[in-house]
């Protein structure tokens, strides 16, 4: 696991993932022991199961256990997977109850090879996978009842978590013991659409009860007997250390058990939090602050904007774009620029330790929990088996608790394993803001031309901006390099510069198409201007190629009524994009208010995701991606004086309110048969273009820097 972790990086993830239709099976009748099924399901001893591979487990009660490999942190795959495998199975909806995965081999990701949540595949790569678990298990238990019966299977029927064959029969729970007993089968057919009873269907979230009423266990819930909690004074400036502290006034306070040193700074130990908290307060650090001191956000992009003078690394091209520069009838050049962004999860980092001996027990929220498992082993010395990892619900996440280095989990095994004490590391609000990993900030520079009919001649783009981690740079093109925009221009050259600044990045939901998109549907409204055209039927001349992207886009405009008047004051801003295997197009309605600053009153989202699993919890990504989208748009922004980073809570690191969410977010599903993509991310990138496209509609002003919400465009 360590290992394909060190040597696989997100972009080849994508890659291969794009190649698959439906994910690549590995391995979903598990060629293992009994009791090992029964281990990795946490089987009670001696109970009779039936356990046909590790993602289901039904008991003799009729209780249907289904494993997540995948982490839910509200993206709703807690039901969308049970919805897979409970259609198969036949199971009633009433019975399946959901848990999920530890780390193991069996729950390895389809296409990557390691166990991980992220990239919107879950339901593409576990389409298959998931449907034919249920599958093999509804063969075993019809084949069970059959011989029970002696009759012929196939004269069988199965109906909410019953085998039928006339007037006999005998429920999932009766046949689990002589169902275990049998061969699993070699073919194993699946349903055809027409037979879908719960795929395509709106489900109710089977997450829903426990998180309205309050019995969800989130990593912060997490209660241990005998457990400490601690807190972590980090170095002000990112990458510092410690020079040397001293805890004496740290350890006068009450509650503060122990003061220890890890490689990330001081952990204070107290009985509860707010000693913790106190006990940090009180502690006296020298820092070395190290090279980042020199990093200041009030000059980096003119830095940027230097580097952007030239070309950086080549990423695409075709045609030759400095003779078409001679030949264009108009030109248009435009600078688009957007900060570092904080994840802002709702839940703060956290991580419970438990170390008793050659053994260790983890409880957190992690989107790899395989990866964690093998930092913490590697930190204590002990194969990786001898560490335990508990996959609580994740209080949002949004890429932040994907770490290939695992730090936040690493930090708190550091602490327990210095202390000797069973601990729960928290973070505060403040220290997450200021934890260190954030999506990078960038730079655009296109520069395009038009030809006398006012089509794209020409597009050259420099992108600046810092690498993800296991990227080279290229990665972060994603959106640009591969748009369908460049399919219809002859002449175009991408390059990339990736200075190596010491401000440690991370992926945030949509990666690097979160401001490539930015960059391209804004440019692709001023060439629009700039030819004297329709925004809508500009796009639509350049996307006839490309069907799904265009299909998206027409559903959106059509049913946002583009064209049509609008209440006085309000204006229509549009944008198209594809991201993680889907298409999503996005008409802002806006109006500016009295005070100059703008209010977004209505997003009609289309999208193009392949086969909607359940339908109402792609309704429920796009609206949350609408909102996330414009936090970022409207206030996104992590900035730098002298290394130390000057936002430390929602007060000054603005998340949107509820009286400044949308009134009205319409989603509408294509109708496709195309290959499945994901949900929780393509909602995000078109938002912030199509807003400030609206906002040119409206003033007449472009808007070329994200956060745009403190602008004020009064006269």
């Amino acid at each position: 696991m360590s290992e394909t972790t060190n040597t696989v990086n997100r972009r080849n993830f994508l890659k291969t993932g794009a190649s698959l239709t439906g994910g690549l099976i590995i391995g979903f009748m598990i060629p293992a022991k009994a009791g090992r099924l029964k281990s990795l399901l946490g089987a009670p001893e001696g109970a009779i199961t039936f356990t046909p591979n590790a993602f289901l487990q039904i008991g003799a009660d009729n209780s249907i256990k289904i494993l997540l490999a995948h982490a839910e942190m509200g993206q709703g795959i807690w039901t969308t997977l049970a919805m897979l495998l409970g259609e198969e199975l036949d199971a009633d909806w009433k019975d399946i109850k959901v848990e999920h995965a530890p780390p193991a081999k069996e729950y390895f990701h389809t296409a990557w090879g390691m166990q991980l949540t992220g990239g919107s595949s879950t339901t593409w790569s576990e389409f298959d996978r998931y449907r034919k678990a249920g599958a093999a298990a509804r063969i075993l238990l019809t084949t069970a009842a059959a011989n029970k019966w002696k009759v012929q299977p196939s004269d069988c029927k199965t109906a909410n978590g019953f085998v039928t064959h006339g007037n006999k029969k005998l429920s999932y729970g009766e046949l689990a013991e002589s169902a275990a007993a049998l061969k699993p089968p070699t073919e194993i057919p699946l349903r055809t659409k027409e037979q879908w009873k719960y795929i395509g269907k709106g489900m109710k979230r089977l997450d829903a009860p426990v998180k309205v009423n309050g019995k969800a266990v989130f990593g912060i819930d997490i209660q241990v007997e005998g457990m400490k909690i601690a807190v972590v004074a980090h170095p002000p400036v990112m990458g510092g250390t410690v020079k040397s502290f001293d805890a004496t006034r740290a350890k006068q306070i009450k509650g503060v058990m122990d003061v220890v040193q890890i490689p990330t700074g001081v952990a204070v130990i107290a009985d509860n939090t707010w000693a913790a908290m106190q006990g940090r307060k009180a502690l006296q650090v020298d820092w070395e602050p190290g090279e980042n001191v020199k990093v200041n956000s009030s000059t980096q992009f003119n830095d940027f904007k230097k580097l952007a003078d030239k070309e950086g690394k080549e990423v695409a091209k075709a045609g030759n774009v400095t003779a078409a520069m001679q030949q264009a009838v108009k030109t248009i050049s435009s600078d688009y620029t957007v900060p570092y962004l904080a994840h802002a999860s709702m839940e703060p980092l956290n991580c419970t330790v438990k170390i008793t001996g050659d053994k260790c027990e983890i409880w957190t929220g992690t989107q790899m929990p395989g990866g964690d498992q093998a930092a913490a082993a590697k930190i204590l010395g002990f194969k990786p088996e001898q560490v335990t990892v508990v996959t609580p619900f994740l209080g949002g996440a949004f890429g932040r608790r994907a770490t290939m280095s695992s730090d936040f989990v690493s930090e708190a095994v550091h602490i327990a394993k210095a202390s000797g004490k069973t601990i729960k590391m928290t973070w505060t609000r403040e220290d997450d803001t200021q934890g260190g990993y954030y999506r990078p900030s960038f730079l655009h520079r296109v520069k395009a031309g038009i030809d006398d009919k006012g089509m794209p001649l020409f597009w050259q783009h420099i992108m600046v901006g810092q690498a993800l981690p296991g990227d080279d740079g290229t990665g972060s093109a994603e959106g640009v390099s591969d748009s369908p925009y460049l399919k219809a221009i002859p002449n175009y050259h991408i390059s990339q510069h990736a200075p190596p600044l010491g401000i440690t990045t991370l992926w945030l939901r949509s990666v690097g198409h979160t401001h490539t998109a930015f960059a391209m549907e804004c440019m692709m409204d001023e060439l629009a201007q700039l030819a004297g055209k329709d925004p809508v039927e500009y796009r639509r001349t350049l996307l006839k190629g490309h069907p799904r992207n265009l299909g998206v886009l027409n559903l959106a405009a059509e049913k946002a009524g583009w064209g049509k008047p609008l209440p006085a004051g309000h204006f229509h801003g549009v944008a198209v994009h594809e991201s993680f295997r889907s298409y999503c197009a996005q008409v802002a309605e806006i109006s500016i208010g009295e005070d100059g600053f703008v209010k977004v009153h209505k997003v009609t989202a289309a999208i193009d995701c392949g086969i909607a699993v359940n339908p109402d919890g792609v309704n429920a990504q796009i609206e949350s991606c609408v909102n996330y989208a414009l936090s970022a748009a409207l206030y996104g922004a992590i900035t730098f004086k002298n290394g130390v980073v000057e936002q430390n809570n929602f007060n000054n690191y603005r998340v949107l309110r509820l009286n400044e969410s949308p009134a009205v977010i319409e989603t509408y599903i294509a109708e496709s048969t195309e290959q499945m993509g994901g949900v929780g991310e393509p909602g995000f990138p078109p938002l912030a273009p199509a807003v400030a496209n609206a906002i040119f509609a409206a003033t007449g002003k472009r808007v070329r820097q994200m956060p745009f919400g403190e602008i004020s465009f009064k006269g």
